[in-house]
């Protein structure tokens, strides 16, 4: 692959340092809302590339936008860095040995996501100087994107307002356009309140809040049955009423993700459960208390933005790994079971292909496979504005999301070609886009036809603030 393009030498040239931010913040690993090691490294770096700085964007200490340019457009390049609880382990190794016992890890490669971005917005800052196009371009360090909805706080507080367009990226065994398909998705809280007593003398003065607990998974579990089939509902035990069982637990707390393709069909979901709750209130003579968490929407896809980013990639080709990189992630999938082997090719239509360990090739544009199919608080910028998610090859085929595997693979020569080349597609998207503003326009009416048909709803009530860690004491 030669540099046809300036802005990809550009990204060379920044390539180092952004290598650098992204194995440091791998070594420091923050989960949701807790970034702030790693939020004051990408602050730094965007000061040290010259960007204006803006700290604390919604009200969130761990996000920050850096803008660079005059006039123009706005061009959004959205970078995450939060990390996964559990997922300690040793970078370059194919075993799985925690780092740090019971230790965070990057097992989701937030950690490449965030420098590929950065890396990307600063090649475009050099070249819309370059070049004196009119434009600005901003970087987005956005926390919390596992679980914490952070940029759904940031659309609702009007962080995008004034973008055109926004780019983003994520690791990715394959490289291709993301096929803009997520579900809407509710966290949910409900913290039941009972009454304590002696579980053997006194049972009939006690209300259980455990058992309201119980009996709300079990009137969703029936519930089930008379949802849209795309429609997901997950529950976890946040509080189960302590470790006595002679005492009648009086207070217990359960977390329910509430998922579905369409916002409309996920909010009314949310409703029916609220509703199973009540009922099961009603019936262990407790009360519930009921708050949203985080709350995310489902992805709208811009077609413009698509096969821009895809003309990108084929200009671009592959990323190109070499021999080392390849025997180090044969390694990698010698671990994996064969079903995770095969879901790459499913999922993008493809015959399962054997002694393949890296893709170093672009899958076309809307591959006919099978739908599966997660959530993310990108899909809330996508409502703002138009926006186009590339999908790029960083670990071996088949390495399952949010694994020790992806954690190990964090740092590894493999890793970092994967995030230089996706900040080539990134920015080279991104020109076009400054290039042509007839080509931006087509992007925009698009979008806002596709907002007649359906007006975007925050899925966060507007007295639900963000799930704030405070800063730990150094």
């Amino acid at each position: 692959m030669r540099n046809e393009h300036a802005i990809w030498g550009l990204v060379e040239t920044h390539g180092p340092d952004l290598i650098g931010l992204s194995d440091r913040v791998w070594a420091m690993p923050e989960t949701l809302y807790n970034e702030y090691q790693s939020c004051a490294e990408h602050t730094a770096l965007l000061r040290q590339k010259g960007f204006r700085v803006t700290e604390n964007l919604a009200g969130i200490p761990t996000a920050v936008m850096g803008e660079a340019g005059e006039g123009g457009p706005v061009i959004a390049i959205l970078g995450e860095y939060d990390a996964l609880p559990g997922l300690s382990q040793v970078a370059g190794i194919d075993y799985p040995e925690e780092l740090e016992p019971g230790g965070n890890g990057h097992g989701c490669g937030h950690n490449l996501l965030g420098s590929a971005a950065l890396l990307a917005a600063t090649a475009l800052k050099d070249w819309l100087a370059e070049t004196g196009t009119p434009g600005r371009v901003r970087y987005y360090g956005c926390p919390a994107e596992e679980g914490g909805a952070a940029k759904t706080f940031m659309v609702r507080a009007g962080c995008f307002a004034d973008v055109d367009a926004a780019i983003t990226w994520h690791p990715d065994c394959m490289t291709r356009v993301d096929d803009a398909l997520s579900l809407a998705n509710t966290r949910m809280d409900f913290t039941f309140t009972g009454r304590a007593a002696h579980a053997a003398a006194s049972p009939h003065l006690g209300r259980s809040a455990l058992d309201a607990v119980e009996l709300t998974s079990v009137g969703v579990n029936y519930l089930r049955e008379h949802v849209p089939q795309d429609a997901r509902i997950h529950y976890a035990y946040l509080e189960a009423g302590g470790s006595a069982p002679n005492v009648v637990q009086a207070r217990a707390k359960v977390r329910y993700s509430i998922r579905a393709l369409r916002l409309a069909d996920m909010l009314s979901i949310v409703e029916r459960v609220k509703d199973v709750a009540r009922g099961a209130a009603l019936m262990t003579g407790t009360t519930v208390e009921m708050k949203v968490f985080s709350a995310v929407s489902n992805m709208l896809g811009n077609g413009v933005m698509e096969r821009t980013m895809q003309s990108a990639l084929d200009e671009l080709g592959g990323v190109p790994f070499d021999a080392a990189d390849r025997a180090y992630a044969a390694r990698i999938q010698a671990t994996l079971s064969e079903a995770d082997l095969t879901q790459p090719y499913r999922r993008v239509g493809m015959a399962p292909r054997r002694d393949e360990p890296l893709c170093d090739y672009v899958v076309g544009l809307y591959p006919k496979g099978e739908v599966m199919i997660g959530s993310t608080d990108v899909a809330d910028v996508s409502w703002a504005v138009p926006l186009v998610q590339v999908l790029a090859a960083t670990h071996a085929i088949g390495t399952p999301a949010h694994s020790w595997q992806i954690t190990a693979q964090g740092k590894a020569p493999a890793a970092h070609k994967g995030m230089v080349h996706v900040a080539k597609a990134m920015a080279r998207c991104a020109e076009k886009l400054f290039q042509d503003g007839a080509l931006l326009k087509q992007a925009q009416a698009e979008h806002a036809e596709k907002l007649a048909r359906e007006p975007y709803v925050c899925p966060i009530p507007a007295d639900v603030a963000p799930p704030l860690v405070p800063r730990a004491a150094e």
